[in-house]
This record gives structure tokens, C-alpha cells and sequence, in this order.
């Protein structure tokens, strides 16, 4: 998808699913505080986590995701790694990390202690690659389901739609026994994989 698309393909993946215990990851601080500040003017519950926080203010948005009273929370990396809750629902890299083990530990907070979990990849034009690479190290193949036609035309080079479903994934080994269901919305075809555990991985753009 282009980069433009991807809010309104957020709305359209909260129409479906209504956003609950939800996680969405961006490449900057500025554009969590872009993403956080549409997303509310479409009333939803919104937490946002980035390093000009100061660590009270980090503690009490974690403390209120915690507590359901935030239903998304935005945030850069700097949650992707040693947060401790189990039942987060989705995971949204609304952009592709540069790095794979940033995309392992991303998904990794979804589908945790035997429940179930999407993880979901909004791919633009200029991150296909990126994608691609992370698709080849771990060795997974990721479906990719077409644009919604209510957002327009993808980009015509776009081969890179992926949204697996059900995709196996243990930690950091992509054969272990975590079921996670993977998408990418890249702007063509729907694809699934499946896996052993209950994790739920799903990539959009």
C-alpha cells in the first residue's frame, strides 16, 4: 500500500476487529504522536509511548493499558522488549522494522502463555524490501490479502500483501510451537500458513 493508505486500512481492520488490548509499533517518536492523535479523533481509547516521555508519565500510560482502560496503545521499540503482558490481542507494525529480531520481538507480544494472537504488517512501497528480508531470514512465508478496494489502487509493483494466518512461531525460531497469525497488507493477494501454537500473526499494507 502507499504510505498514505495506512490509516485509513487501520479503520478498516478496527471495523472488523473492535481494537482491544492492541499494540501499534512506528518507526519514530514523531509519528506515534502523528498516528496517536488520529486515531483519537476516531474515539478510540489511546495510549502513546515514546522517549520524550518522561519515565512517571511512561509508568502511568503502561499502568492503564495494563488496566483495559486504554484499548491501543502507539508506541516506538522502546516497549518492544521486556513488557510483561500476556494478553495482548494484536500487534500492528504500522511500519516494517529496519531489523529482524526487532519484527521477532514486535510479534513476540502477542500470543503469549498458550492464548492466541494476530500480528498484522502494513507494508508500503518503500519497505517491501525490508519485508522481504525478514520474510527470508526467518523462513516464513506470509499470505497477502488484497488492498480493501474502498482504499483505492495499491501500488502496481506491490507483490508484497502479506497476511499469513496461523504462522508458526516459538520465541525466535520459526518452526517452534506458538501459533501466530500472520498478515501483510501489501496491495495484492491473500496468503495463510499455519503453525503448532496459538499465536496469530497478521501483516496489513
Amino acid at each position: 500500500c502507499y504510505e498514505t493508505q495506512k490509516i485509513g486500512l487501520l479503520r478498516h481492520i478496527f471495523h472488523d476487529n473492535q481494537p482491544h488490548r492492541v499494540i501499534i509499533f512506528a518507526s519514530s517518536k514523531r509519528k506515534v504522536k502523528e498516528l496517536a492523535a488520529a486515531l483519537r479523533s476516531n474515539t478510540y481509547s489511546i495510549g502513546e509511548m515514546h522517549s520524550d516521555l518522561p519515565q512517571q508519565q511512561r509508568d502511568s500510560v503502561m499502568q492503564q493499558f495494563r488496566a483495559g482502560h486504554t484499548d491501543i496503545l502507539v508506541a516506538t521499540d522502546i516497549i518492544a522488549r521486556g513488557i510483561d503482558i500476556d494478553d495482548i490481542q494484536m500487534v500492528i507494525n504500522y511500519d516494517v522494522p529496519r531489523d529482524v529480531e526487532d519484527y521477532v520481538h514486535r510479534i513476540g507480544r502477542t500470543a503469549r502463555a498458550e492464548r492466541d494472537g494476530q500480528a498484522v504488517t502494513l507494508v508500503s512501497d518503500s519497505d517491501r524490501h525490508y519485508f522481504a528480508r525478514i520474510q527470508r531470514t526467518l523462513r516464513q512465508h506470509i499470505d497477502m490479502p488484497p488492498l480493501p478496494s474502498s482504499l483505492g489502487e495499491a501500488p502496481t509493483n506491490d507483490a508484497q500483501l502479506h497476511r499469513p494466518h496461523g504462522t508458526k512461531t516459538d520465541g525466535n525460531k520459526p518452526n517452534g510451537k506458538r501459533r501466530h497469525r500472520h498478515t501483510t497488507h501489501s496491495g495484492k493477494k491473500r496468503q495463510n500458513s499455519s503453525a503448532d501454537k496459538k499465536q496469530q500473526t497478521t501483516s496489513d499494507i
